[in-house]
């Protein structure tokens, strides 16, 4: 297996992460591995929904990334896995799990893969989505209630309780280990045009 190029893309929520990765999806179709950090939130079989519904997702403590860390070494040693699938309206993990292969490219996406050290050494390029936090705020709430079936309400509660105090704590201090920074997320066509250039030298190496 010829060695893997992983690029880590990190920023707040709703900061444009997934947007960015899904265009490189799109444009490089099977030539590149998609990972989410949010398909590695911890299982919580045993509680009940409105305990769960209660929890901190945006503390490091709620991903199991020790899973991902290890899952990405295997890809890197060119080994297949399987990673969990997790539902965000359930706010639990399926039982399903859905098989990643080793590619020649891995962009590992999510809030969080910059504030843990051993993640964030497998990457060679680290990227951080910077966007203003009112931007991120209205995207959240269209998202939230459009996809994942929420109210007004419990996205503002969230927000107030968890979501904000989160990126202060550990989300924005990450960005100090990020090697390029894009403003405004997916709508930044010029960065994501740099980006395609950057990842077609490596492919084609």
């Amino acid at each position: 297996m010829n060695q893997i190029y992983v690029i880590g893309v990190a920023g707040g929520s709703a900061s444009g992460k997934t947007t960015i990765v899904n265009n490189l999806k799109d444009f490089f179709k099977n030539d590149i591995e998609l990972i989410s950090h949010d398909c590695y939130y911890k299982a919580h079989y045993d509680m009940p929904f409105e305990e769960r519904e209660k929890l901190n997702y945006d503390h490091p403590n709620s991903f199991d990334t020790d899973l991902l860390i290890s899952d990405l070494l295997k890809l890197k040693n060119g080994e297949v896995v399987h990673r969990p699938v997790y539902s965000y309206t359930i706010h639990n993990r399926t039982k399903e799990t859905i098989p990643l292969y080793p590619k020649k490219v891995i962009i590992v996406e999510g809030i969080l893969i910059l504030e843990n050290e051993e993640l964030r050494n497998l990457m060679d390029t680290k990227i951080y989505v910077d966007t203003d936090a009112d931007e991120r705020l209205m995207r959240r709430i269209l998202r939230d209630m459009k996809e994942r079936g929420r109210t007004i309400d419990s996205v503002m509660e969230q927000y107030s309780n968890t979501v904000k105090p989160m990126h202060e704590q550990f989300i924005e201090p990450s960005k100090k280990y990020a090697d390029i920074i894009i403003p405004r997320g997916g709508e930044n066509l010029t960065a994501l045009n740099i980006l395609k250039e950057h990842l077609k030298l490596v492919l084609n190496q």
